[in-house]
């Protein structure tokens, strides 16, 4: 898909500088989603999963149902739907419920630093065959020492680890997220570049009415029944935690990244997902009103200028 946008910065062709802006802001709903759980602790990450993704669904139906109505609908095929169902276990359900597990076992710093860590994975199997190592490596050092200095600061923070087993588990389910997520990015990059038919809007709304109906399936089998949901205490928080990360951790977030999949490479793609990693620092530290330290700072620095480094290389 041709861009016309204007570029928005010196030197950079205009499809790279959409795709570049939109990958920030796709990081920046997905970084809600280490803090969403933290909201609603009375409620299992089972529900926090099936209430988000029933909200991004219900959007996106209301959306098709729109574009059908103005006869600009297109209606997927079997083999479409399909492929929409497989994505959205890997990238929506699957792994936000790996995810939201993983932080109500070990909380919130770990499995962000461990999904943090999926820019790197992006990076090395998503280069371009016409890029050279040599060109990547940069941008590439440069977020792995932002990535260690994050990860000393998170273990100076956490000391001798009291439950170490259970932060371990948490961690574990952490790695599970993130290789779901990578498999996901590698895929519907390749599904994007074969099927330009499709726009990303129409695309996020196949992708997360099938996440609507992965999460009504995980409710039928481990979801809390509606009586005693209703019933728990911080109702309306659960909801409300529910819609905001389904509209904006989901579908608008989804829309986004799949306009950055089109216009950029699978490794250039993949290092703007270290945003979803600051900013998910972020709206923790913001949470448990908590300054960051300088290493944090540091490391911070370190991911922005790998993130630079990535973008001259792929110019």
């Amino acid at each position: 898909m041709n861009s016309t946008t204007v570029s928005m910065a010196p030197g950079l062709p205009s499809g790279m500088s959409t795709g570049v802006l939109a990958g920030l802001g796709a990081g920046a709903f997905w970084g809600m989603a280490f803090v969403a759980p933290l909201m609603a602790p009375g409620f299992s990450a089972v529900d926090i999963t099936v209430g988000r993704y029933l909200a991004c669904a219900a959007l996106s139906i209301v959306l098709m149902v729109w574009a059908a109505l103005r006869g600009v609908g297109l209606v997927p095929t079997w083999r479409q739907a399909g492929a929409a169902l497989g994505l959205s276990v890997l990238g929506y359900t699957g792994y936000y419920l790996l995810l939201a597990m993983a932080i109500q076992t070990a909380g919130a710093t770990l499995p962000v630093l461990v999904i943090g860590t999926i820019p790197l994975w992006m990076m090395l199997l998503g280069k371009p065959a016409h890029l050279r190592w040599a060109t990547l490596m940069p941008g590439l050092l440069l977020t792995a020492a932002g990535m260690g200095l994050m990860m000393q600061a998170t273990a100076q923070g956490l000391g001798a680890l009291p439950g170490g087993p259970q932060v371990w588990l948490g961690v574990f389910l952490a790695a599970l997220a993130a290789a779901s997520w990578v498999l996901f990015g590698l895929l519907n990059a390749r599904w994007l570049a074969r099927h330009p038919e499709v726009n990303s809007t129409q695309w996020a709304n196949w992708l997360g009415v099938a996440a609507g109906l992965g999460a009504l399936l995980i409710w039928a089998v481990a979801g809390t029944d509606l009586a005693t949901l209703s019933q728990q205490p911080g109702l309306a928080s659960f909801v409300a935690v529910c819609v905001v990360t389904g509209i904006g951790a989901a579908w608008v977030a989804s829309v986004l990244w799949n306009m950055a999949s089109r216009r950029l490479s699978g490794s250039l793609a993949g290092q703007l997902i270290v945003s979803e990693t600051v900013f998910g620092l972020l709206y923790g530290f913001l949470w448990f009103a908590h300054w960051p330290a300088l290493v944090q700072w540091l490391a911070c620095g370190f991911f922005l200028a790998g993130l630079l480094a990535s973008i001259r290389a792929h110019r």
